[in-house]
């Protein structure tokens, strides 16, 4: 089968600075691909050559098996955006600016109102189909910006942080939303700086920095990659010196401190590494009361492979 997008070797400069050195990107079709990196990491550069809407000195683009260009109008018809900035047109409602936006891809009204109707019920807006965007939540805006962006059903979607500041309840109804349009047999491309929601929806993630790829594959074997393992926290008031010292001098142990209220161990990667540090407390009479053992992050990984945190 062929890959929704295939990127290979492209290379990308403004004036002396290389935005993207090389870089690969493969997206297979029907998945959620996540594409994180820092600031500056050249995420925007690689989904705008994408997108054909900047030149590249060198390398290959391809969308759906097929070279992507400027005038490849025939796929970008079957191409749908949704930028991290919302970008709707306040003079008009929500039904009519997503009537708007379909109408760029389908011109005929007829077969028109039957996909907007549907896009309104699928970000669940009907009761504020007659509102301004002036008149609604953070939430609903997103929401309002999701169905713009595929309300002509594309096979392909960009996701641009569409869960910037939106609560709860509205950013868990935007990511179930997109699984559904997975399920329906979409492809989605995603960039977030939320590491739970990249960990909670894509089934592949590639890490890029300097307009490279730094890591690719599954969460679990991302974190794989890296030397950090569990962080362990016990509540303890009465651990002493030499207790800590020989927690500190276990060979899985990364760091280990106390703070007179909790015994906090960072840990590389181990079979049983809790059972051994619980060990060295019962030895030792240590009284302790409640712990956890939490697996690492992406975030962790994020940091240990780029040096930076995600919003660097």
């Amino acid at each position: 089968m062929q890959d929704a997008i295939s990127v290979r070797n492209l290379v990308k400069r403004y004036g002396a600075m290389l935005a993207l050195d090389h870089f690969d990107l493969s997206v297979r079709r029907g998945e959620i691909f996540g594409l994180l990196g820092p600031n500056g990491s050249g995420k925007t550069t690689a989904i705008n050559c994408i997108l054909a809407l900047l030149s590249y000195e060198s390398g290959k683009v391809a969308v759906f098996g097929r070279p992507m260009s400027p005038t490849a109008y025939d796929i970008k018809r079957r191409i749908g955006v949704v930028p991290q900035n919302v970008a709707v047109f306040n003079e008009l409602t929500v039904r009519e600016n997503i009537d708007y936006f379909c109408s760029l891809y389908v011109p005929k009204r007829k077969e028109r109102k039957q996909l907007v109707d549907d896009a309104i019920a699928f970000v669940d807006l009907e009761e504020f189909s007659g509102y301004r965007p002036g008149k609604l939540s953070g939430g609903l805006l997103r929401r309002l910006n999701i169905a713009c962006g595929i309300a002509h059903r594309p096979a392909l979607i960009l996701f641009d942080e569409p869960t910037v500041a939106v609560d709860p309840q509205s950013r868990n109804a935007i990511l179930e939303g997109i699984r559904h349009l997975r399920d329906a047999g979409a492809t989605i491309l995603y960039t977030s700086h939320y590491m739970e929601e990249v960990e909670q929806i894509c089934t592949r993630i590639m890490i890029m920095d300097h307009g490279r790829q730094i890591a690719q594959g599954s969460a679990a074997r991302l974190k794989d990659m890296i030397d950090m393992g569990e962080r362990i926290t016990i509540g303890t008031l009465d651990i002493d010196e030499a207790t800590l010292s020989r927690i500190q001098a276990l060979p899985f142990v990364a760091q280990a401190d106390f703070d007179c209220k909790e015994l906090k161990v960072t840990c590389r990667h181990g079979d049983h590494n809790l059972a051994d540090v619980l060990d060295i407390l019962h030895s030792s009479g240590t009284d302790f009361g409640h712990l956890s053992s939490q697996p690492p992050t992406l975030n962790d990984v994020f940091l240990e492979l780029t040096g930076k945190a995600l919003r660097d």
